[in-house]
């Protein structure tokens, strides 16, 4: 991976935080629950861009039109309302989320707006049933302290998910509606994130205020994070869909190799004065092809070719780590078309069975030179020639250097096109929805929680260490935790905490068993450590038997001290002459779980005389 000087580059980098909140969904009474069970019904729609409130039709929608693509929708009878289908007009916006919003609004000094105007952003990928997505302005000019300096928060909105993707074929997409209009909080930073780390130090920091208004879901898919980046002579492109908070960094550094990689091929192309030249039919070329190719053909496809002008070495050149400037080209043929690829001259062509004499005969009828370079589709025609359009389309770009895009974050860091950048013109009105007049009356009842790293540090007042305090602090678990540190006062705030929050896992890498404990056992085994009536030796044995607490207390209750002292007795009888080393393992042993270790060792040394 390359380092780079980013401010010599001018790298400028914002964030968009996507959380989802619990509830409602934000215009209907449905739960936001995302199921596994098979879904009750399906059905199919067609969608088409309109223009927006400025009379134009949005790039990206005609983009999605053109693939002529159908959706089928899949829903649950009691999960999915006539506002998911768009069969109803939605129902007023969900007042809790709202008040969420401007709780975390206010968490980040942003100011919220007057008036809350709904408007409609045209979305036609089929992700909304209803070809656009509900998205409202609550705040703006916020601020979040971070690392590096202050980072400014221009807009804070809440809108609506989309549906999720279950699967795809070249003409039909198959979404899930669950998803379809659970809550979202919108935050957009500015661009002054100068560092691939810092934008993911920017991440946690806003995560942690989320998490801390306690009205976010949690795992994962709940929330994502959109990056803008770009770099002095490029372009901003917009990387959506990152899960993981790790890869923040690599995606950005990935996307500055990718730019500076474009930058310099445009600058090869002019001064190779490239070129393209029309598709030609070059199935001719393969007349006992094999392998894809054939496949292709035998089923009635054809092969067009296109000559790329003085562009031999350009297409094999490497952007991102394992993407070069032809995975460049082919994405936009998949995303234009749906063909699966496309196969180009600086490849090992030996792959797709083509030797020498199909290479000579393509590069015969498609003219090319010496330094020509060529891309072949192989696919039905119209297909062919749709995928060829868009790759000359991509080509033809990239003398410009960089296309402002969105692209698709990929698991590896790398990034995939997904669209062009849309703009202003897909945003209109929604009319079904009165504006929302955000009072005084509202912003004063709006209460700050107490952030996660302020929760945090005064546990580790209380004793916890400081990453035990951040784990109970940023838990969901944590106001039954904070119940617990005021009802057993006689137990440690830490070990209440490690009994809580690690047993668990300290069970499960210790006798490889899950158990799931209720919040009423933790209670019922708190309180009877505080009452002494079972020792803590006993706790990791108790809750791995994986029973209800109050069934087992019996079973390990501490003995009584006459009880102990009968065992430590007997003990030293069956082992006469043993040092008091030998004696004490054997008691703890054999008392573990009966009596407190502490308790063990003070009376075996008092009988010992020691």
């Amino acid at each position: 991976m390359t380092q780079h000087d980013y401010a010599k580059l001018g790298l400028k980098c914002g964030l968009e935080i996507h959380q989802q909140l619990e509830g409602r969904k934000l215009f209907s009474h449905c739960a936001t629950t995302i199921r596994d069970d098979e879904p009750e019904g399906t059905i199919v729609r067609r969608l088409r861009a309109v223009a927006g409130e400025e009379g134009h039709v949005d790039v990206a929608a005609i983009g999605e039109m053109r693939k002529e693509r159908s959706f089928v929708y899949e829903y649950y009878n009691n999960g999915t309302s006539l506002v998911e289908l768009d069969e109803a007009p939605p129902v007023p916006l969900n007042h809790d989320a709202l008040m969420a919003t401007l709780q975390l609004s206010k968490l980040v000094q942003a100011t919220p707006v007057d008036q809350a105007h709904v408007m409609r952003k045209t979305v036609i990928d089929g992700s909304n049933t209803s070809g656009f997505q509900r998205t409202a302005l609550i705040a703006r000019n916020g601020m979040l302290r971070s690392s590096s300096g202050d980072i400014t928060i221009p807009t804070i909105c809440l809108e609506e998910d989309a549906a999720r993707i279950i699967g795809q074929t070249a003409d039909v997409v198959t979404y899930r509606l669950d998803r379809l209009g659970i809550p979202l909080i919108e935050i957009a930073t500015g661009p002054e994130i100068k560092h691939p780390d810092q934008a993911l130090d920017v991440a946690q920091r806003l995560g942690m205020l989320l998490r801390s208004t306690g009205k976010v879901k949690r795992g994962l898919g709940t929330i994502r994070q959109d990056l803008n980046v770009s770099i002095a002579g490029g372009q901003r492109v917009e990387i959506k869909g990152a899960q993981e908070l790790k890869m923040l960094p690599t995606l950005v550094q990935f996307e500055v190799d990718r730019q500076l990689a474009l930058l310099q091929i445009a600058k090869d192309l002019k001064e190779r004065k490239s070129a393209t030249h029309g598709f030609k039919d070059v199935t001719s070329a393969f007349q006992n092809a094999s392998g894809i190719i054939g496949t292709v053909i035998k089923q009635g496809g054809v092969v067009r070719g296109l000559r790329l002008c003085d562009a031999t070495g350009l297409l094999g050149r490497e952007v991102q780590q394992g993407r070069r400037f032809g995975t460049e080209l082919s994405d936009a043929a998949k995303i234009a078309s749906g063909v699966k690829g496309i196969i180009h001259s600086d490849e090992q062509l030996s792959k797709y069975n083509i030797g020498d004499g199909e290479n000579n005969a393509i590069r015969s009828t498609l003219g090319c030179g010496q330094g020509d370079a060529f891309v072949l589709v192989a696919a039905p025609l119209a297909q062919a020639e749709k995928a060829l359009t868009a790759v000359a389309e991509r080509y033809n770009m990239a003398f410009k250097g960089v296309p402002k895009e969105v692209r698709k974050a990929n698991i590896d860091g790398t990034t995939s096109f997904l669209r062009p950048m849309p703009g202003a013109a897909r945003m209109y009105p929604e009319t079904d929805i009165p504006t929302l007049t955000i009072t005084k009356e509202i912003l004063e009842r709006i209460v700050l929680p107490e952030r996660i790293d302020e929760r945090s540090a005064r546990y580790v007042k209380l004793g916890l260490a400081k990453d035990l305090a951040d784990l109970a602090a940023g838990a969901e678990e944590h106001p039954e935790f904070e119940d617990f540190l005021r009802k057993f006062t006689a137990l440690k705030p830490a070990y209440l905490a490690e009994v809580f929050f690690t047993s668990g896992r300290t069970i499960n890498r210790q006798f490889n068993i899950d158990i799931t404990p209720t919040t009423e056992d933790f209670e019922v085994l708190f309180s009877s450590l505080q009452a002494n009536l079972v020792p803590k030796e006993a706790v990791l044995d108790i809750l791995k038997e994986r029973k209800p607490v109050m069934e087992l207390i019996a079973k390990y209750k501490s003995l009584s001290d006459d009880d102990l002292d009968k065992a430590l007795d007997e003990i030293i009888t069956k082992n006469p002459g043993k040092p008091y080393n030998a004696l004490i393992g054997i008691a703890m042993g054999t008392l573990r779980g009966k009596a407190p270790g502490q308790k063990v060792n003070e009376r075996l040394k008092k009988k010992l005389g020691q």
